[in-house]
């Protein structure tokens, strides 16, 4: 999880959080020609990241994208497992880290938030059921947050899901960070 852990095992040296907020884009503008503008996107756990950092900054992104991503850890076997582990067993702090929960709450601007999701993904139904997705779309209803929430027929969790539409993720960041330029 993108987060930055609490408990005594992992508090020394698991600060994602931060790693992915400050310190990447840190080296990547003190090192590279790049324009002013961010935008984030990820896949699975990487997609949850990207929609929780860019729904506690939006000041930072012009957009955000996931592939697949994990919505709602909180209320997954797997997501409380983590959580338990990272931030100890204070389920309100978990709420942090909860694309449901944040986005729920959310009052900042449009994040152009883009999703697609494989409905052959085996993380998605049954006893497995850990990504959460139509939890994510309902909260973000209710809040009146603008999600384009894609269900994509017979693709699975598979590198050959996020490369059959990763040129429309680019294209989509692309689009919103120029308008910002």
């Amino acid at each position: 999880f993108y987060l930055n852990a609490t408990t005594e095992k992992y508090r020394r040296h698991y600060n994602m959080y931060d790693y992915v907020v400050e310190e990447l884009p840190e080296v990547v503008e003190s090192n590279f020609s790049v324009a002013p503008v961010r935008s984030i996107s990820g896949h699975s756990m990487g997609g949850h990241g990207a929609l929780t950092i860019a729904l506690k900054n939006p000041s930072r992104y012009a957009s955000v994208s996931a592939f697949a991503p994990i919505c709602n850890p909180t209320q997954v076997p797997w997501g409380a497992r983590a959580l338990g582990l990272y931030l100890g067993e204070d389920r309100e702090a978990w709420k942090q880290y909860d694309a449901c929960e944040l986005v729920r709450a959310y009052k900042g601007p449009d994040l152009h938030i883009l999703c697609d999701q494989g409905t052959a993904d085996n993380f998605l139904t049954g006893e497995v059921n850990q990504l959460q997705p139509l939890a994510f779309i309902a909260a973000a209803q209710e809040s009146g947050v603008p999600v384009t929430f894609r269900m994509q027929a017979g693709y699975d969790h598979s590198y050959y899901f996020m490369s059959s539409f990763i040129g429309e993720h680019i294209a989509h960041h692309a689009w919103y960070m120029h308008a910002q330029l």
